[in-house]
């Protein structure tokens, strides 16, 4: 009777470790990526534990070529080799049991990328469309009494002011100029909120204070600052820098861009990042000399724009392939960016942790300075090394984009598949503003 038990409960441990086993592999099914890329020409392995099985659902092989590794079938997990053939997209399915259906999963075979990767220091320089509203306050009348004509024409903090009376705003000396020449007659203002425009009306108060006409805001029509080129493409003349946008100071809003330059900077001096508090690379540049592109679009995944063709020329960096999301690893990785003069400089990191990502997102990697050179220097990531190129295994992985202020040896990159998006989604503006600026 005892030895009944006692196999009864080895039987019911044995029961809970496989059903254990078994839920925390329908789990990484469940989160296993829905799309997986891989390059012409390459193959890709896919392993799957039993009694899991995936499977073609289509008949052709012009796209891919999927084969069951039976030498690579070790225990209860199967091996699944799939050969890229022809760029486009094969889909598979993952089956319980070889019957029913659990996950359906897209193979896209593309053309991996060449870009040349930056690590320049920049000068970046960007010019709002229209003007941001930043506050909005009281003015005093010329009779002694307050008014807030804005807040009652339903202006917020953080919207664009983009025409009054249809004249299209160029910067913040041009709106003090129309609200003077127009005084104290109701005006017709179109604002831009969240990507859509409205129109009010709103009529101006001269002011105690200098006799002019206001509304009772406080406007910003342009920011400068230091960051880092991530890469350019050689044959469609774009880049991408900084691996996340450019945003107003005072409101947090990603400025809207009419106009933008990035130019070469000089290192000025450099202020390392301590536990606490971050760091930062200061640089000089000038707005007239060594343009090296125009910015056409500022995303949260970084600002991109048309590559000049005089650095095109002068460059002698060489292009390497990207590398997709699920072939980044956690282990050495290296990065380039400037902290002396214009040279580019290479630096040790290591890959802590790598997220499974679907969608874009500007915290794609946990990365850790691991180059002695670069922590004596910098302490580790500091402001203006946002952009620096990520390099594993030959491959162009990602950018620099964030630190810990907590620890400054550490901080975030950014897939250089987010970035790309951007540039694919805007190749139409891309192609008018090359046009226009080569």
């Amino acid at each position: 009777m005892d030895s009944y038990k006692e196999y009864r409960k080895i039987f019911t441990l044995l029961i809970l470790v496989l059903t254990f086993f078994y839920i925390t592999q329908m789990m990484n099914i469940l989160y296993y990526p829905a799309e997986i890329k891989i390059a012409k020409g390459e193959n890709k392995s896919i392993d799957v534990l039993f009694p899991f099985s995936l499977s073609a659902l289509h008949d052709e092989d012009t796209i891919v070529q999927s084969t069951y590794n039976q030498n690579s079938t070790k225990g209860f997990k199967k091996s699944y080799k799939i050969d890229g053939i022809e760029a486009g997209e094969a889909k598979f399915q993952l089956k319980l049991l070889g019957i029913i259906p659990v996950k359906k999963l897209d193979v896209n075979v593309v053309n991996r990328q060449l870009l040349v990767p930056g690590g320049n220091a920049l000068g970046v320089r960007l010019n709002t469309k229209g003007v941001l509203v930043v506050a909005v306050t009281d003015v005093l009348g010329v009779d002694g009494k307050r008014y807030n004509p804005a807040k009652e024409a339903g202006i917020k903090t953080g919207d664009s002011i983009l025409k009054i009376n249809d004249i299209r705003i160029k910067d913040a000396e041009h709106v003090i100029e129309l609200l003077n020449q127009i005084q104290d007659k109701k005006i017709k203002i179109v604002v831009e909120r969240n990507k859509i425009n409205f129109e009010t009306e709103v009529k101006p108060i001269k002011s105690m204070q200098d006799n002019c006409y206001r509304l009772g805001i406080w406007v910003r029509d342009k920011t400068a600052g230091i960051g880092t080129l991530t890469f350019y493409d050689e044959n469609s003349k774009t880049f991408g820098a900084l691996g996340h946008g450019i945003t107003d100071i005072d409101t947090g809003n990603l400025l809207n861009v009419e106009y933008g330059k990035i130019t070469n900077a000089k290192i000025a001096n450099i202020e390392q990042g301590k536990r606490g508090s971050p760091g930062e690379i200061r640089g000089i540049f000038y707005e007239t000399e060594n343009i090296l592109g125009e910015i056409t679009k500022n995303t949260p995944y970084g600002i991109f724009g048309i590559i000049a063709d005089e650095f095109l020329k002068s460059n002698k960096s060489k292009a390497i392939p990207i590398g997709f999301k699920e072939e980044v690893k956690e282990g050495k990785a290296h990065i380039l960016t400037t902290i002396n003069n214009n040279r580019i400089e290479r630096f040790e990191i290591e890959i802590i942790k790598t997220q499974l990502q679907q969608y874009p997102n500007q915290k794609s990697m946990t990365v850790k300075i691991t180059d002695k050179r670069l922590l004596q220097k910098t302490g580790g990531i500091v402001q203006g090394m946002s952009g620096s190129p990520i390099i594993q295994n030959g491959k162009l992985i990602g950018a620099i984009t964030h630190v810990f202020v907590n620890d400054p040896a550490k901080g975030y990159g950014i897939y250089i598949e987010w970035m790309l998006e951007q540039v694919i989604s805007d190749n139409q503006i891309n192609k008018k503003y090359a046009n226009n600026f080569n």
